[in-house]
């Protein structure tokens, strides 16, 4: 299964019929395909589910489905796969970060496969070789010609075998994809604390949808109190009781000294540093892990509402 290829497919409904889904479709001057999401286009609820799928490289179906009654009336965004770790750690998983002067985007999807520069290739594998490749990028304006081809550059291709679709956080298609990182985030922090996410089969996730910030700053911390304190995850597993027992209770957020209070103030209280914030706090609240062998449930964390309802007011 080539991960670009396949979200290559499951892109084509925006560029076949960009009027239905509210999206921008035009090519920049070095040819690469561009799909505004909620730049300068509306965007909207189907885009944002297919914009979640590429994200995943088709090996991942997204859906809004009404809240968990623990977290109140709304919708939330529900994810599944088979694949797990090719769908949210070599694809899904926001892990380049695009800087150049006066742009900066946060890049996933599977072009991140094609360019295999990050470390966690060498752990997990899953680079390849693709012919065409496809990007998202979580950012509040288009990339020019010069982003497009260092992209594409990085990844072995030419800048017109290169698709990128583009939404900020404070839009509805980017508030929907960045929602749908439930089982992403359960996983990123699994491996983080050493599981062999090889003995994950599946994944399922569910987080409530917040409402559409008016800036990306709101966004981000809407979109993290989401997953942090309304996410819910279910992973089927191939591992041991005991370990289960043992290393489950560190995987949910809670388990994070930084955990209780909104994104928000957290971010504020480092001085907007991620990498000032406790890296056990960026997890589900709520995890299931189901051992496959003896068909037992072994269930870690508890919703927050109370930050939910702070965070979404």
């Amino acid at each position: 299964m080539n991960l670009n290829q396949m979200a290559l497919r499951r892109c084509q409904p925006l560029r076949e019929r960009s009027e239905e889904f509210r999206v921008g479709v035009f090519h920049g001057s070095g040819g690469t395909c561009l799909i505004d999401c909620g730049v300068a286009s509306p965007g909207g609820l189907a885009c944002g589910i297919v914009l979640a799928e590429v994200c995943m490289a088709g090996l991942g179906r997204v859906a809004l489905v009404p809240s968990h009654p623990e977290v109140g009336q709304g919708w939330a965004v529900q994810v599944h796969t088979d694949h797990p770790v090719r769908a949210c750690m070599a694809a899904q998983y926001a892990g380049w970060q695009i800087a150049a002067a006066g742009f900066f985007a946060m890049g996933s999807g599977p072009m991140r496969a094609a360019r295999g520069r990050e470390e966690l290739f060498s752990q997990i594998g899953g680079t390849e070789q693709a012919d065409q490749v496809v990007g998202v990028l979580e950012c509040a304006q288009m990339p020019d010609a010069v982003i497009c081809e260092r992209i594409a550059r990085e990844c072995g291709v030419g800048p017109d075998q290169l698709t990128l679709l583009v939404a900020p956080t404070a839009s509805l298609a980017g508030c929907i994809q960045v929602v749908a990182r439930t089982v992403e985030t359960c996983l990123h922090k699994m491996h983080a604390l050493g599981w062999d996410l090889s003995r994950i089969q599946a994944g399922a996730g569910v987080a409530p949808l917040p409402p559409v910030a008016a800036d990306d700053l709101t966004g981000i911390g809407r979109t993290n109190d989401a997953v942090l304190y309304g996410g819910e995850v279910t992973l089927w597993v191939d591992y041991p009781e005991e370990w289960l027992v043992k290393h489950g209770p560190r995987i949910p957020s809670d388990a994070s000294d930084d955990h209780g209070e909104p994104f928000g103030r957290i971010f504020s209280r480092y001085e907007h540093d991620f990498y000032r914030i406790d890296p056990l706090l960026f997890s589900p609240a709520r995890v299931t892990l189901i051992n496959r062998a003896s068909g037992r449930a072994h269930r870690f964390g508890e919703l927050a509402p109370a930050v939910l309802r702070a965070s979404f007011a």
